[in-house]
Parts: C-alpha cells; sequence; structure tokens
C-alpha cells in the first residue's frame, strides 16, 4: 500500500524563508562604499600664475562649486576654461554650451592684474554673446578671510 499525505505520509522538515538574510548585508554596504570611495575622482583644477587684482571690498560667492566656472586670464593674455586654453573669439561658442546646461552657473573671471582693461572686456561682451547673466570678478581675498587669529 502506497503512502499518502495525512498520518503516516512524509512531511517536509524545512521550508523556504520568506525573510532576507540580512547577516551579510552589513559587509556588502562596506564593499560598495570602499568600490565607490577608491573608483571616485576628485577634479581639481591647475592654479594658474596671476597676480590678484585688490579690491576695496569683497563678497564670497554662495554657490556650489559645481555651479561655478572659472575663467582664468593671464598676464600673457591666454585665457583658460575648464583648464582648456581659449582663443579669445571662440568663448562665446565654448561657453554656451556650458551655460545651457546649468542655467544657474556663475562665471568667475580671475584676471591677473597687469591684464589690459580691454581684454577684460572683450571677454564680458563674448560671455554676453554666450547668454551668460552671473559674471563675478575673483580678487585676492586673503586679509578678509584670514582675519585675527584667535
Amino acid at each position: 500500500m502506497a503512502l499518502k499525505g495525512g498520518e503516516a505520509g512524509f512531511s517536509r522538515k524545512s521550508r523556504a524563508s520568506s525573510e532576507i538574510p540580512t547577516s551579510s548585508l552589513a559587509d556588502i554596504a562596506f564593499l560598495l562604499l570602499i568600490f565607490f570611495m577608491v573608483t571616485t575622482v576628485f577634479r581639481k583644477e591647475k592654479k594658474r600664475d596671476i597676480t590678484w587684482p585688490k579690491a576695496e571690498a569683497t563678497k564670497k560667492v554662495g554657490e556650489k562649486r559645481k555651479n561655478i566656472l572659472h575663467v582664468w586670464l593671464t598676464g600673457q593674455g591666454n585665457v583658460w576654461i575648464n583648464d582648456q586654453n581659449v582663443p579669445f573669439d571662440q568663448i562665446a561658442q565654448f561657453v554656451r554650451p556650458i551655460y545651457a546646461e546649468n542655467r544657474q552657473l556663475v562665471i568667475e573671471i580671475r584676471a591677473d592684474r597687469d591684464v589690459p582693461y580691454h581684454m577684460i572686456n572683450t571677454i564680458t561682451k563674448q560671455l554676453q554673446a554666450a547668454g551668460a547673466v552671473r559674471v563675478v570678478f575673483g580678487t585676492r581675498l586673503a586679509q578678509r578671510v584670514q582675519g585675527p587669529r584667535r
């Protein structure tokens, strides 16, 4: 006679668990954290050798770093945007797509103190042609930022 379920039948000793095992969850999260820390590349701008202009009053730009586009103008007349050397007549074409992608962009002109004004004027006209609205000028902040030590 065949055995069927019920009194004399066989029953399973273990059933599939409906819970997610959490014993290795911390290990997985830790490994992902290490992976992202190791593979992340932090972009640093190359500092240009310029003599900062002085200003009577300064104000710190309160924007996130990703919303600031630095335009460097050296004493030799070279223009650097995002660490790329850009000719004067192509500044508008270079900035226009960047500004179209991020409308909150603040463009900071960091010019050498000895750069002639007509070069600064040319850059501002190029930025205006690119549609840039928020343009600021970088100055020397050493005295204001450091202040007296306690």
